[in-house]
């Protein structure tokens, strides 16, 4: 009798690929996600009889072994192993169809695939299957019912970041390119490099903390090295990255971290490994985010005599924008009720367990102040909840005096933003993370926290200041209440012009008293550039005005800055900067103080995009990009940064320097290799303009 061999197998990747809603992974191997069945097609020297034994054999890792659950032998119709289980669906004649269901909790990675049969081992071509998380079984703890979500946080290649400031918020596009070339295995290359044990890999919440902790180069050399210098030299600038894509192929290539990132490229390389892996995910801005050094809940910002904030004495600080990533699963290791977004951050800011790594940390930890929960549940809760103190430094006899002239309560942790499910705007989930300000629940959640957060008295606390005595020495956690001052004093600060770069900055500081009277209000208005983490570039310029207003009413007092007062610095660095206007009220009559601070970004006018709506698989079409300089100012060094997912790779053009009123348009030849709807990103950086960013949506057919 002819002993039973296999002579093929076929893991029918395009039927199976669909089902498991991975056909898009730009791969030759079979992908598929865990707790799903999917089919294996095996050819036989003869047919299969009632006494043969056959089996199929999946191994992971360097050195499988059955009883460390490494090594997985599956016979047909036997009970199942580990979770995963294996049947005969059609046997005729030498074919023989068989259906795998592997376990919904079996560790993610990649599997190698051997048939036996008898003693015979048969090692098929191709035979590595990738297997995922899988959002689509409702056994998965990373299950997520609704279909318009899946496709955004597990599908959507494409979306926004959204960055600027509170005052002024915009998009940037970013491509996540989770299914481009090389990008699963260098996902596949972080989870063996994380050192999870098999088990750890059956969990997405060891997963997404240990991907938090390999997107930053800090500790294990992973992905992306981080820089806040202004000098880029010998690297990417941050502000040139458009997507994901280039940085993790670059890093799979190298195995070296890729220079440089700052937090919205961590966000979207971050978002990118998620998804690829299958975890739902989702890139989260908050505006006004509190770096906050010593987890007490505050964060003291120091002004000069003439309202300008100083740098060098803050330990901690107020980011503009700080992006961060939600990811979805059922926490198996918490209590009950913290199971949906789980908050993860893969920024270098501070050591968690001794590593640069953060989360997940449930957000609805952060929304009720339940900040005992692991992980980094005190340090997310910060982010978005400290107080704003100001305090002035005055000299007096010599030495330096702080005096406090306002605290800001509902300041930290605004307008928190991600892209809206299946459109392009964006979503204000504020709501998922806190309270509304003021209310009963807010109130409780606060004291909640408070009772596993002991936030320290009213001591100014830069190292220069530990020496000082307080000003009231206060020690209860501040009420949270916007200042009632007596004479009902308001400030608000806009601009009365476009910022554009090359024109002079208008801006107006707008005094309200509400209380009926005569007052008199001393005025201090200071202009600063500074980074989106809270950095001040430049001095720009200041005011001081007393005036007499009879309340209730308003009045506007301007503050204009030259444009060659800030195009120096401007052109000088190499981040984008925004503008941060702060204003000091005092009255004279009460000595109610107050202060404020708003940061806006500057406008720059746009690029546009002309080619079809629609083209044809493997058509070529022409897709160019046109960009009017209306500003007052020369573009100097111009480069048009181009990306299109399953269109064409990432290309740059060099543009030269751009005059006013002039017109610059570069045109690119598209071949589309994939169906449905892509999109085409364009970045335009020069030396006085960072960050001009568009995209435009094809439908290939």
């Amino acid at each position: 009798e002819t002993s039973l061999k296999v002579t093929g197998v076929d893991l029918l990747k395009s039927q199976n690929s669909k089902q498991h809603h991975t056909d898009g992974y730009n791969i030759e191997n079979l992908v598929v996600r865990r707790g799903q069945p999917f089919q294996v097609q095996v050819s036989l020297n003869r047919e299969l009889r009632a006494a043969d034994k056959l089996s199929l054999r999946f191994s992971i890792g360097e050195n499988p072994m059955k009883n460390r659950g490494s090594l997985l032998s599956l016979k047909p119709e036997r009970e199942d192993f580990n979770g995963w289980k294996i049947s005969i669906d059609k046997n005729n004649g030498k074919e023989c169809l068989l259906t795998v269901t592997s376990s919904p909790s079996a560790p993610v990675g990649k599997y190698n695939l051997h048939v036996k049969t008898g003693t015979n081992i048969y090692k098929p071509q191709n035979g590595v299957i990738y297997l995922l998380f899988n959002p689509w079984c409702e056994d998965d703890v990373v299950y997520m019912a609704n279909e318009a979500e899946k496709k955004e946080y597990v599908l959507n290649d494409t979306g926004y970041i959204y960055v600027g400031s509170a005052y002024s918020i915009y998009d940037r596009p970013w491509n996540f390119g989770q299914f481009e070339e090389f990008v699963l295995d260098a996902c596949m290359y972080l989870l063996d490099k994380s050192k999870l044990s098999l088990a750890e890999r059956r969990d997405p919440a060891n997963v997404s903390r240990a991907m938090s902790a390999l997107v930053n180069a800090n500790d294990d050399n992973g992905v992306v090295l981080g820089s806040w210098s202004g000098n880029y030299v010998g690297g990417t600038p941050p502000m040139d990255w458009i997507g994901s894509v280039t940085i993790l192929q670059k890093y799979y290539k190298t195995k070296k971290p890729v220079r440089y990132g700052q937090c919205w490229v961590f966000a979207g390389v971050l978002n990118t490994v998620m998804r690829c892996l299958g975890v739902p995910s989702r890139c989260v801005s908050t505006f006004d985010s509190a770096h906050d050094t010593e987890g007490n809940l505050r964060v003291d910002i120091y002004l000069n005599e003439k309202g300008e904030k100083l740098n060098s004495l803050s330990f901690d600080s107020v980011w503009n924008f700080h992006v961060w990533n939600d990811v979805w699963m059922k926490r198996t290791d918490l209590p009950n009720g913290f199971d949906g977004w789980q908050a993860i951050d893969s920024t270098p800011q501070e050591q968690s367990q001794g590593r640069f790594q953060c989360g997940p940390c449930p957000v609805k930890a952060v929304r009720e102040g339940d900040v005992y929960l692991p992980y980094d549940s005190k340090f997310v809760y910060a982010e978005v909840n400290a107080d704003r103190v100001y305090w002035v430094v005055k000299k007096v006899n010599g030495k330096d005096k702080y005096f406090k002239v306002g605290t800001e309560t509902q300041d930290i942790g605004k307008k928190i933003s991600t892209k809206a499910v299946g459109q392009n705007r964006r979503e204000d989930i504020t709501r998922e993370y806190k309270y509304p300000e003021g209310s009963k629940e807010e109130r409780m959640s606060m004291q909640r926290a408070y009772s596993f957060i002991r936030p320290s008295g009213l001591m100014p606390r830069s190292g220069y200041a530990s020496t000082v005595q307080t000003l009231g020495g206060n020690t209860q956690p501040l009420v949270p209440k916007e200042p009632v001052t007596k004479s009902g004093l308001h400030l608000e600060i806009t601009n009365t012009e476009p910022l554009h770069p090359g024109n002079p900055l208008e801006m107006a500081i707008t005094v309200k008293v509400s209380t009926p009277g005569y007052w008199t209000v001393n005025l201090t208005g200071s202009c600063q550039l500074q980074y989106y983490t809270g950095e001040v570039q430049a001095n720009l310029g200041t005011i001081k005005e007393t005036i007499n207003i009879e309340g209730p009413s308003e009045m506007q007092i301007p503050l204009k800055i030259a444009s060659d007062a800030y195009m120096k610095t401007l052109s000088s660095v190499e981040d984008e900067v925004l503008i941060l206007v702060t204003a000091i009220a005092e009255v004279k009559e009460t000595n109610d103080k107050l202060t404020k601070e708003t940061s806006m970004r500057f406008q720059y006018p746009p690029i546009t995009v002309q080619m079809p709506e629609t083209a044809i698989l493997y058509n070529d079409f022409t897709c160019a990009f046109i960009f009017k300089n209306k500003l007052n100012v020369t573009l100097e060094n111009c480069k048009l940064l181009v990306e299109g997912l399953g269109i064409f790779k990432m290309t740059t053009f060099e543009q030269g320097d751009i005059m006013p009123g002039r017109i610059m348009k570069s045109e690119i030849i598209c071949t589309p290799t994939r169906l449905g709807q892509k999109k085409i990103v364009a970045k335009l950086i020069s030396d006085q303009i960072k960050g001009i960013s568009t995209e435009k949506a094809i439908t290939i057919t």
